[in-house]
């Protein structure tokens, strides 16, 4: 059984529509003419207990406003939302224990207290036996590194500290799915790969089932094994990552360093530049092995790779070709 099903979802905002002219306030109020803005536009997904599924889309296509229906913050207009068997807007508090959230422009944690105090006091709300709290908040402070920081007041934390403060947090009372909003948005590398080392290792030992919602595309390509693309309030895109590249992007390039290599059979060449062949290949047509044997028997060959589409690019074509 899935643990999120999302059928025929539909948000639609609506504002008074504001008139000109000398009376416009009367007119306004006595017509109730309204302009309708539908965010979320019949989506429809479902996600099984134990992926991570990047959930992805560019400013204003309904990405927000949906994750805000999935965790019971908004209420749709049509269509319905499953999580691990309940409404999220119906069952609020069934919901609330069910789900950890992580925007990363806001935090659940008190401003004024020690981290440990907020973490203490999350504890309490969510019922965590203290057997249990202990037990977690020592594996996370190990897993996330929190110990140099644990009695800093959360309004002194960096940006990276808060993040791991927010994910432990999130995390304390053991819910089975995680919704991660810009995780490591504004992290230095270090600060990211602590993150995704610690959600992948989330997913690896508890099976928690991960939502991520990034513009950060290094997100996705290590930790999801999924995308569901939207764009303009529909789902232009759900599957696997290595699908999307093959299908939006199928070609590769073989990167040769190399003299006189004018032509390989199989193989276009695209660029040369400091003593270095590139070669775009389509591999469905073009065993990679092949086209490699190939240059290595006609040519000297001093280093050679094989660059993969960069998913960022393949996301982008995809926005540029629906219009």
């Amino acid at each position: 059984m899935p643990v999120i099903e999302v059928t025929d979802l539909v948000k639609e905002f609506r504002r008074p529509k504001r008139h000109e002219g000398s009376f416009a306030g009367i007119r306004t109020l006595l017509t109730r003419e309204y302009t309708v803005n539908r965010a979320v536009d019949g989506i429809s997904f479902r996600i099984e207990p134990g992926e991570i599924v990047g959930y992805l889309g560019p400013n204003g296509a309904g990405k927000s406003t949906s994750i805000k229906m999935l965790t019971g913050i908004l209420v749709p207009t049509s269509g319905t939302v499953r999580v691990a068997g309940a409404t999220p807007w119906r069952d609020r508090a069934r919901n609330a224990r069910q789900i950890g959230v992580v925007f990363g422009q806001r935090s659940q944690l008190w401003w004024d207290l020690p981290l440990r105090d907020s973490l203490w006091l999350i504890g309490r709300l969510y019922d965590v036996p203290a057997g249990r709290f202990a037990e977690k908040q020592k594996q996370f402070t190990e897993l996330l590194d929190l110990g140099s920081f644990l009695d800093t007041p959360v309004r002194q934390l960096s940006l990276g500290q808060r993040m791991r403060g927010d994910l432990a947090a999130a995390m304390l009372y053991d819910p089975s799915i995680l919704y991660l909003d810009e995780p490591t948005v504004g992290l230095d590398i270090v600060a990211k790969e602590r993150i995704r080392g610690f959600v992948a290792e989330l997913n690896r030992e508890s099976g928690t089932t991960v939502v991520l919602t990034t513009h950060d595309l290094d997100d996705v390509e290590e930790l999801c094994q999924r995308i569901v693309l939207i764009d303009h309030g529909k789902v232009a895109y759900d599957g696997d990552v290595d699908e999307l590249k093959a299908r939006y992007a199928p070609h590769r390039e073989l990167v040769v360093r190399t003299e006189h290599l004018d032509e390989v059979e199989g193989a276009e060449i695209v660029r040369r530049e400091d003593g270095k062949v590139w070669l775009r290949f389509d591999p469905a047509r073009t065993s990679p092995a092949r086209l490699v044997a190939a240059v290595l028997a006609e040519h000297r060959v001093t280093d050679l790779s094989i660059v993969e589409p960069e998913l960022e690019s393949v996301i982008h074509r995809i926005y540029a070709d629906r219009g």
